[in-house]
C-alpha cells in the first residue's frame, strides 16, 4: 500500500519519512520509550535512521506494518508514533508511544481512535489488538480511553529487551466503534454461576 495521511481535529498522521530520524532518536532517549516499548536501549542514531528508512518503508510496501508519525495539523513537531502491525486473518495490532512534553492532553487517545477506525473501515480489520507489559499504566489507560475491552494477562505474553514479560491485552472490534465487520460475529452464551449457559 502507498502511504497515506489521515487527519484528526487536532493532528496530522503520516507515514515517516527520512527527515524525521532527528526528532525520532531525540525523542526515543525518555527512559520510559525504552523501558516501557521494544525500541533498543540505549537508543543509537544508526536505530532512527534504520526506522525511518528501512523499516517503515518496507512495512508499507509489505503491507503488514503501517508507521505513522503524528504531527499538529497546523504544522509543528513530530508527537508521536502508532504503528498497525498484521497478525493475519483480518486481525491488526496497534503499539504507540509519544514524546514525554505532550503526554497528557489526549493526543494519543486521538491518535488510537483514528487509526482503529482506519483499520476498521480501510483495512478490513475484524479485530484490533492492544497488548502492553503489565504495569505500563499510560499505555493501559489510552487503551481504556479509546474503549478496548480487557481481556487480561498473557503470561510471557511480550518480548522485550531478551526478555518475556507479562503482558495485558485488549481487543476492539468494529461493532465497538458502531461499524459493521467484515465477518459474521457470534459471542459465547453467557454462563450463570452454576456453569449453565442463560
Amino acid at each position: 500500500m502507498d502511504p497515506i495521511i489521515l487527519t484528526t481535529d487536532r493532528l496530522r498522521l503520516r507515514a515517516f519519512v527520512p527527515e524525521d530520524a532527528d526528532a525520532v532518536y531525540g525523542i526515543c532517549q525518555d527512559p520510559d520509550i525504552q523501558r516501557w516499548t521494544v525500541v533498543p536501549s540505549p537508543y543509537k542514531r544508526e536505530d532512527a535512521e534504520l526506522f525511518v528508512h528501512r523499516l517503515v518503508p518496507d512495512g508499507w510496501r509489505e503491507d503488514t506494518e503501517y508507521a505513522f508519525a503524528a504531527e499538529p495539523v497546523e504544522g509543528g513537531p513530530l508527537l508521536a508514533a502508532a504503528t498497525l502491525s498484521s497478525r493475519g486473518q483480518g486481525v491488526w495490532e496497534i503499539g504507540f508511544w509519544l514524546a514525554k512534553e505532550h503526554r497528557g492532553a489526549g493526543h494519543m487517545t486521538e491518535i488510537v481512535r483514528a487509526l482503529a477506525h482506519w483499520a476498521f473501515t480501510g483495512l478490513g480489520c475484524t479485530r484490533l489488538i492492544w497488548r502492553a507489559e503489565v504495569g505500563n499504566a499510560g499505555s493501559r489507560a489510552v487503551a481504556e480511553r479509546v474503549g478496548f475491552a480487557l481481556e487480561g494477562v498473557q503470561r510471557a505474553g511480550l518480548a522485550n529487551k531478551g526478555t518475556l514479560r507479562d503482558a495485558w491485552v485488549g481487543s476492539l472490534l468494529p461493532s465497538d466503534f458502531g461499524l459493521p465487520s467484515p465477518l459474521p460475529y457470534l459471542p459465547a452464551p453467557e454462563r450463570t454461576a452454576d456453569g449453565r449457559t442463560g
